[in-house]
């Protein structure tokens, strides 16, 4: 088993690692927008998506899979308005691997939070 931290805070103060990898399934942790270099997070449910996706492409490359392997993602957002915002960008990330998807609207545990995504990658 292979632990991945991205050196978010939160993975210390709150006690997980950003993925396992366990074989040929990598389990991504739940990734907000943001920007884990400088911990600052964009105004638009777009642009965080879009940094979402950065780091979950970066943990996959570095439990040795890509985005292709993701075969499950759930979306997290706070507010159902913001779908028609984010679709864009998640078009763009997933609109060619098309996993099986789930939508949950919820609170997140910040304001400045509006998206998080989860993902489960194969590569059996």
């Amino acid at each position: 088993m292979k632990r991945i931290s991205t050196g978010s805070p939160f993975e210390r103060t709150l006690g997980f690692s950003r993925a396992i990898v366990k074989g040929d399934w990598c389990f991504v942790s739940g990734v907000t927008g943001y920007d884990y270099a400088t911990m600052t997070m964009p105004d638009s449910v777009a642009d965080q998506a879009r940094n979402c996706f950065a780091t979950i492409a970066a943990v996959l490359d570095e439990g040795g899979f890509a985005m292709e392997d993701i075969v499950r993602i759930q979306y997290t957002l706070t507010d159902a308005a913001l779908l028609e915002a984010a679709t864009p960008a998640l078009g763009e990330a997933m609109a060619e691997i098309r996993p099986a998807a789930t939508i949950v609207i919820a609170g997140l545990i910040r304001p400045e939070m509006l998206v998080e995504i989860e993902v489960t990658a194969f590569r059996g």
